[in-house]
């Protein structure tokens, strides 16, 4: 027998709740390296470029904090008003704009770290590939995967577990 309505919000919502514990320890980190970063004593030997990709980075990082914790406190405000299934609408959003701000924020540090050690040329290459590979994996691949299925008429999974 298959789920109901309201077994699926709820499984989706609690599925949308684990996927931001994964996600935040790793953003976590990333803004208390950047926290740090001005205050250490060689900071104040970067150039004009790095100060600046520094600051993209540490607004990105923040920004996208803010973008992923915003779900949890969503739903603590609204959980008992029976908006469920508009409050995992909102949270999904804010999941797939934080993940965006975060993927700028590891391209924008990837610069960095880069340029520190080779250079401006080499840091522009790394930032790029960074870019790029998110932009796949988080990004192009699902959507990828997503157009050939509703190309080939799948569309939305039944409820319950399909193999294949």
């Amino acid at each position: 027998m298959g789920e109901t309505e309201k077994e699926r919000v709820d499984r989706e919502l609690i599925e949308l709740l684990n996927e931001l514990r994964v996600v935040l320890p790793g953003v976590q980190v990333l803004f208390a390296f950047l926290l740090l970063l001005p205050f250490q004593q060689t900071f104040a030997q970067v150039s004009v470029l790095e100060r600046d990709i520094y600051f993209v980075a540490f607004a990105a990082t923040a920004a996208a904090s803010i973008m992923l914790i915003a779900p949890s406190t969503y739903h603590r405000i609204r959980f008992r008003d029976g908006d469920k299934e508009r409050m995992l609408r909102t949270s999904n959003r804010m999941l797939l704009a934080g993940t965006a701000l975060l993927g700028c924020a590891i391209a924008t540090v990837a610069f960095l770290v880069a340029d520190v050690l080779f250079g401006e040329l080499v840091g522009a290459m790394a930032a790029g590939v960074t870019g790029v590979v998110v932009a796949w994996v988080w990004y192009g691949l699902p959507l990828s995967r997503k157009a050939r299925d509703d190309a080939l008429g799948r569309g939305q999974e039944p409820t319950g577990p399909r193999v294949r």
